[in-house]
């Protein structure tokens, strides 16, 4: 099915769910790297997703209450934003689709208050989901 090609300057949203981490989240920045444009700008191909990263989110658990921070990736894009025909460059160009897989990093862990000394959360990853935004309402791939 068709569906809008990213391109330079496009989102990635994270959700703010990742399990029992409650992330305050910031867009992500798509950056193209195929040959071929859209509205001046060069459209993501297969592996652009790899780069975007998020860094100082702050984050909390129920249990850790001050928060620590952390970095927010891609982990892996669902079956309809990858382009079955549609490549630039010879690489598949990314489609806005449905949901991807992603992480966050802890950094700097979040903590529970205990006297005489706060708990630190011992997660150093948690996982959740994401969707673009794309600034393409024009042009599809399959």
């Amino acid at each position: 099915m068709a569906d809008f090609i990213l391109i330079t300057g496009d989102k990635a949203m994270f959700n703010s769910n990742f399990g029992q981490a409650i992330i305050t989240v910031c867009l992500g920045d798509l950056i193209g790297t195929g040959k071929d444009k859209i509205n001046q700008k060069l459209v993501c191909v297969d592996g652009d997703e790899k780069k975007v990263t998020v860094p100082v989110c702050p984050y909390t658990t129920p249990q850790h209450s001050i928060p620590g921070t952390g970095m927010l990736f891609i982990e892996s894009l669902a079956a309809n934003q990858k382009a079955q025909k549609t490549k630039s460059g010879g690489k598949p160009v990314l489609l806005k689709g449905g949901q991807f897989q992603a992480k966050f990093t802890v950094m700097l862990p979040a903590q529970q208050p205990s006297t005489p000394n706060p708990i630190p959360d011992s997660t150093r990853q948690y996982f959740g989901t994401g969707t673009f935004i794309s600034m393409n309402q024009i042009v599809k791939g399959t």
